[in-house]
């Protein structure tokens, strides 16, 4: 009896033109980066080859090239996120680091400010005094008929400032005003520091606002402890001007 192969579309493809399809099935995968890596039945396949000697061939379904799809997508979004994180925490210290400079240096700017305006300003010889005897005032205990300059109320050993910034040009025994101090403001004028027990500065030396220069005391032509103090245009007796006046337009209450 004679048997006859069918021709035509109804004939069944052959197994090698099956196996040739899912091959180009799976290198098509391959090409697009769709990888099924699956260890234990590839290596049943390859001991069924060698028994069988047919070529094992793995496929993969959408479902897990999308899977595979979706965790790369998450990795690099995962990794955009944590660039992005790291550039605004970096940001941030930058922008604290600034202000913080900023701080710093309005600080600095506010501590020279007050300190320039500290060395620029007068205050009382005796903190807390008020005068006791006033410019001009008349009578035989001055040589020149009166009161060249104003008495501070001061006990003997009373801390003495200078009233301003400025340079030391006399220091020492100055006949009826006992030991005294002449200093050499800034602005050009002198102030005069009279009757001291102590003397704690020297010719030639800076004094700052509020310094201490001495002590007050009764030495020279007094009736009792006190601070005699002068403003005067030069550093000689008898350019004295209005103590309290003078005080006065530097800011100073007396």
């Amino acid at each position: 009896m004679a048997f006859t192969c069918a021709t035509g579309k109804h004939r069944r493809p052959s197994r090698m033109k099956r196996s040739t399809a899912r091959v180009a099935g799976i290198a098509a995968l391959t090409t697009t980066g769709v990888i099924g890596s699956l260890a234990a039945p590839a290596l049943a396949a390859e001991t069924s080859a060698e028994q069988t000697g047919i070529i094992p061939v793995l496929t993969i379904d959408d479902s897990v090239a999308d899977q595979i799809d979706a965790q790369a997508a998450a990795q690099e979004q995962a990794a955009e996120e944590a660039a992005a994180h790291k550039k605004a925490v970096a940001a941030a210290k930058k922008k604290a680091a600034e202000k913080a400079k900023e701080e710093r240096e309005a600080k600095e700017r506010a501590a020279r400010e007050a300190e320039r305006k500290r060395l620029n300003s007068f205050v009382l010889p005796v903190t807390g005094s008020y005068v006791s005897t006033g410019y001009k005032t008349g009578g035989s205990l001055w040589s020149s008929g009166s009161h060249t300059g104003v008495d501070f109320h001061a006990s003997s050993g009373t801390s003495v400032h200078a009233v301003g910034r400025g340079t030391v040009v006399e220091a020492g025994w100055g006949g009826s005003y006992g030991n005294e101090i002449v200093i050499k403001m800034n602005d050009g004028t002198y102030t005069q520091y009279g009757h001291l027990s102590s003397i704690a500065v020297s010719v030639g030396q800076s004094v700052t606002p509020g310094q201490q220069i001495g002590l007050s005391g009764a030495t020279g032509n007094v009736t009792g402890p006190h601070l005699h103090f002068e403003a005067r245009t030069t550093a000689e007796y008898g350019s004295d001007i209005d103590p309290v006046a003078y005080l006065r337009s530097h800011g100073v209450s007396v």
